[in-house]
């Protein structure tokens, strides 16, 4: 079958979901709070973050589409906007204004999170100075302004699919993608206002290796190794752990979560 991950994020936390085989992990042994996944203030419907072997959630997605209907089901599009830098050189390549100029004025963008070009020409007066010397740069700085956070290209969401018991044109329009699979041409965002039941199908890569591996132990020594009954109080693992040993192990591999570990 398809390596399925046991749980993750609030959704573990539900007994009724651990009960149904939705999730693997017993949530009142491990004390898990039911509060994470669903509380009177919480404005959004809880969701399910299902992981599923990175190279087989393709024949997921065509499972779920077979059993409920493909009219039913569709992955959902995203929209990638113009941030302040891509705002810059695609208008100043509209204008014409040679690259080597509009790049300049590019890199002036200071590097911080969610950075526009009204903060970056708070933060950057050399900018300013360039829009007062030349019209060319005046107008590229004011359209790319105008322009900055509109919608620049379309793609489709790494792992959101939603669901629908009625066909899915009944409620919102779809697409098809290069790729030939349908799509919603709403975001995540006007989905969930609807009401639709959105799910997330993540590949896992860990989840491969897993699979690959259980299959050759099985190969080569004849013994077949249930991965959810492993000892999860083994000394040599802990011991590799604290020597901040992490590479290739889920959610520990990053620098600060190794830091963590050997402390």
């Amino acid at each position: 079958g398809i390596m399925v991950g046991p749980g993750r994020g609030s959704a573990a936390g539900s007994l009724v979901a651990y009960c149904l085989n939705i999730t693997n992990i017993d949530p009142i042994a491990y004390g898990l709070l039911f509060e994470r996944f669903l509380n009177p203030e919480r404005i959004s419907m809880p969701d399910f973050d299902i992981d599923f072997c990175y190279e087989r959630r393709e024949e997921v997605i065509e499972y779920v589409s077979k059993k409920y209907g493909n009219d039913k089901v569709a992955q959902i599009i995203t929209f990638g906007t113009m941030a302040a830098r891509a705002a810059i050189r695609d208008v100043g390549r509209a204008l014409g204004i040679p690259y080597a100029r509009v790049d300049t004025i590019a890199k002036m963008i200071p590097w911080e999170p969610n950075i526009t070009i009204e903060k970056a020409l708070k933060m950057e007066s050399r900018i300013k100075e360039l829009m007062k010397g030349d019209k060319d740069i005046k107008k590229l700085i004011e359209t790319a302004s105008s322009l900055e956070g509109l919608a620049r290209h379309a793609s489709t969401h790494a792992a959101g699919i939603v669901l629908s018991r009625k066909p899915l044109t009944d409620y919102i329009p779809l697409q098809k993608t290069a790729e030939g699979e349908t799509c919603t041409q709403y975001a995540m965002a006007e989905l969930e206002e609807l009401g639709l039941l959105k799910m997330d199908f993540l590949g896992l890569r860990t989840l491969t290796v897993i699979s690959n591996a259980l299959k050759i132990i099985k190969h080569t020594r004849g013994e077949e190794v249930d991965i959810n009954k492993i000892p999860l109080d083994d000394k040599k693992v802990y011991k590799m752990l604290s020597k901040g040993n992490c590479a290739g192990i889920f959610q520990l591999e990053s620098e600060g979560m190794r830091d963590l570990v050997k402390r």
